[in-house]
Protein backbone atom coordinates (compact mmCIF):
# COMPACT_ATOMS: atom_id res chain seq x y z
CA UNK A 1 0.00 0.00 0.00
CA UNK A 2 1.10 3.51 -0.47
CA UNK A 3 0.23 6.71 1.36
CA UNK A 4 0.49 10.39 0.24
CA UNK A 5 1.20 12.40 3.11
CA UNK A 6 0.53 16.65 2.75
CA UNK A 7 1.45 18.63 5.12
CA UNK A 8 0.15 22.02 5.79
CA UNK A 9 2.06 23.42 8.69
CA UNK A 10 0.58 23.61 12.28
CA UNK A 11 1.43 23.00 15.77
CA UNK A 12 2.65 19.59 14.67
CA UNK A 13 5.69 21.20 12.94
CA UNK A 14 6.27 24.42 14.93
CA UNK A 15 9.53 25.31 16.41
CA UNK A 16 9.44 27.56 19.95
CA UNK A 17 12.85 29.04 20.55
CA UNK A 18 12.47 29.79 23.84
CA UNK A 19 9.47 30.34 26.56
CA UNK A 20 9.60 34.06 25.50
CA UNK A 21 9.54 33.75 21.71
CA UNK A 22 7.35 33.68 18.69
CA UNK A 23 6.99 29.87 17.01
CA UNK A 24 8.17 29.21 13.70
CA UNK A 25 6.89 26.42 11.63
CA UNK A 26 9.86 24.09 10.87
CA UNK A 27 10.21 21.54 8.59
CA UNK A 28 7.55 18.75 8.51
CA UNK A 29 8.04 16.61 11.16
CA UNK A 30 5.73 13.48 9.63
CA UNK A 31 9.45 11.84 8.21
CA UNK A 32 11.27 12.00 12.07
CA UNK A 33 7.81 10.53 13.25
CA UNK A 34 7.53 7.71 10.46
CA UNK A 35 11.21 6.72 9.50
CA UNK A 36 12.23 4.89 12.83
CA UNK A 37 9.43 3.06 13.33
CA UNK A 38 9.77 1.26 9.41
CA UNK A 39 6.19 1.36 8.58
CA UNK A 40 4.95 -1.38 6.36
CA UNK A 41 3.40 0.59 3.81
CA UNK A 42 5.52 2.95 1.63
CA UNK A 43 4.80 6.43 1.48
CA UNK A 44 6.46 9.96 0.15
CA UNK A 45 5.44 13.30 1.35
CA UNK A 46 4.82 16.92 -0.18
CA UNK A 47 4.99 19.83 1.87
CA UNK A 48 1.79 22.38 0.21
CA UNK A 49 2.06 24.96 3.37
CA UNK A 50 3.77 25.83 6.21
CA UNK A 51 1.05 28.05 8.15
CA UNK A 52 -0.51 28.00 11.54
CA UNK A 53 -4.17 26.88 10.68
CA UNK A 54 -5.28 30.25 11.64
CA UNK A 55 -4.25 31.67 8.89
CA UNK A 56 -4.97 29.26 6.41
CA UNK A 57 -7.23 31.09 3.35
CA UNK A 58 -10.05 29.64 0.95
CA UNK A 59 -7.20 29.89 -1.40
CA UNK A 60 -4.93 27.55 0.86
CA UNK A 61 -7.35 25.21 1.30
CA UNK A 62 -8.40 24.96 -2.64
CA UNK A 63 -4.64 24.54 -3.49
CA UNK A 64 -4.68 21.42 -1.03
CA UNK A 65 -7.78 19.82 -2.65
CA UNK A 66 -5.97 20.53 -5.90
CA UNK A 67 -3.26 18.94 -5.07
CA UNK A 68 -4.53 16.13 -3.61
CA UNK A 69 -7.44 15.40 -6.72
CA UNK A 70 -4.16 15.58 -9.05
CA UNK A 71 -2.30 13.18 -7.39
CA UNK A 72 -2.66 9.56 -7.96
CA UNK A 73 -2.62 8.15 -4.43
CA UNK A 74 -5.82 6.76 -3.41
CA UNK A 75 -4.92 6.79 0.70
CA UNK A 76 -3.87 10.18 1.87
CA UNK A 77 -2.66 11.79 4.93
CA UNK A 78 -2.57 15.36 5.85
CA UNK A 79 -0.99 16.87 8.95
CA UNK A 80 -2.65 20.60 9.82
CA UNK A 81 -3.13 23.10 12.94
CA UNK A 82 -5.90 21.84 14.74
CA UNK A 83 -7.84 25.04 14.98
CA UNK A 84 -9.27 24.66 11.44
CA UNK A 85 -8.91 21.16 10.53
CA UNK A 86 -12.51 20.59 10.06
CA UNK A 87 -13.02 23.46 8.04
CA UNK A 88 -10.17 22.08 5.45
CA UNK A 89 -11.91 18.70 6.01
CA UNK A 90 -14.70 20.27 4.95
CA UNK A 91 -13.23 22.18 1.78
CA UNK A 92 -11.62 18.81 0.87
CA UNK A 93 -15.20 16.64 1.07
CA UNK A 94 -16.02 15.02 -1.92
CA UNK A 95 -12.66 14.20 -3.97
CA UNK A 96 -13.32 10.99 -5.56
CA UNK A 97 -11.94 7.88 -5.46
CA UNK A 98 -9.75 8.91 -2.43
CA UNK A 99 -9.67 8.06 1.64
CA UNK A 100 -8.09 11.66 3.48
CA UNK A 101 -7.61 11.70 6.82
CA UNK A 102 -6.41 14.46 8.46
CA UNK A 103 -5.15 14.42 11.62
CA UNK A 104 -2.45 17.04 14.07
CA UNK A 105 -1.05 17.54 17.25
CA UNK A 106 -1.98 20.31 20.18
CA UNK A 107 1.21 20.09 21.49
CA UNK A 108 4.32 20.53 18.60
CA UNK A 109 6.28 16.84 17.23
CA UNK A 110 9.56 17.83 19.05
CA UNK A 111 8.05 18.47 22.39
CA UNK A 112 8.72 15.38 24.74
CA UNK A 113 4.64 14.77 25.70
CA UNK A 114 3.24 15.83 22.97
CA UNK A 115 0.62 13.91 21.05
CA UNK A 116 2.06 13.96 17.57
CA UNK A 117 3.27 10.19 17.62
CA UNK A 118 0.23 8.74 19.04
CA UNK A 119 -2.19 11.21 16.32
CA UNK A 120 -0.30 10.32 13.43
CA UNK A 121 -0.16 6.69 13.69
CA UNK A 122 -3.58 6.32 14.88
CA UNK A 123 -4.24 8.39 11.64
CA UNK A 124 -2.07 5.98 9.43
CA UNK A 125 -4.32 3.10 10.04
CA UNK A 126 -7.42 5.13 9.58
CA UNK A 127 -6.15 5.81 6.45
CA UNK A 128 -5.66 2.16 5.56
CA UNK A 129 -8.89 0.79 6.50
CA UNK A 130 -11.67 3.50 5.87
CA UNK A 131 -13.57 3.45 3.00
CA UNK A 132 -12.89 6.62 0.92
CA UNK A 133 -14.15 9.87 2.11
CA UNK A 134 -12.53 13.12 4.15
CA UNK A 135 -12.00 12.03 8.45
CA UNK A 136 -10.67 13.88 11.10
CA UNK A 137 -8.79 11.72 13.05
CA UNK A 138 -7.67 13.01 16.65
CA UNK A 139 -7.48 11.41 20.43
CA UNK A 140 -7.83 8.29 19.29
CA UNK A 141 -11.29 8.88 17.19
CA UNK A 142 -12.71 9.12 14.00
CA UNK A 143 -14.73 12.14 13.24
CA UNK A 144 -17.07 13.16 10.29
CA UNK A 145 -15.66 16.79 9.79
CA UNK A 146 -19.38 17.79 9.07
CA UNK A 147 -20.26 17.02 12.93
CA UNK A 148 -17.07 17.54 14.78
CA UNK A 149 -15.47 20.14 16.82
CA UNK A 150 -12.51 21.18 18.90
CA UNK A 151 -13.31 21.46 22.97
CA UNK A 152 -10.89 24.05 23.67
CA UNK A 153 -11.04 23.68 27.46
CA UNK A 154 -10.62 20.12 27.42
CA UNK A 155 -8.16 20.55 24.52
CA UNK A 156 -9.86 17.48 22.68
CA UNK A 157 -11.87 16.88 19.51
CA UNK A 158 -15.53 16.13 20.23
CA UNK A 159 -18.76 14.84 18.00
CA UNK A 160 -21.16 17.47 17.74
CA UNK A 161 -24.40 16.17 18.63
CA UNK A 162 -27.13 15.17 15.77
CA UNK A 163 -29.38 17.52 16.79
CA UNK A 164 -27.67 20.33 17.87
CA UNK A 165 -27.35 19.82 21.78
CA UNK A 166 -31.03 20.71 22.36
Amino acid sequence: MFIKVFTTGGTIDKVYFDKLSEFQIGDPQIAEILAPVHPAFEWAVEAVLRKDSLDLTAEDRALLRERIAADPAERVLVTHGTDTMRETARALAGIAGKTVVITGALAPARFKDSDAVFNVGFALACVQTLPAGVYLAMNGAVFDPFRVRKNRAQNTFEAEPVDGGR
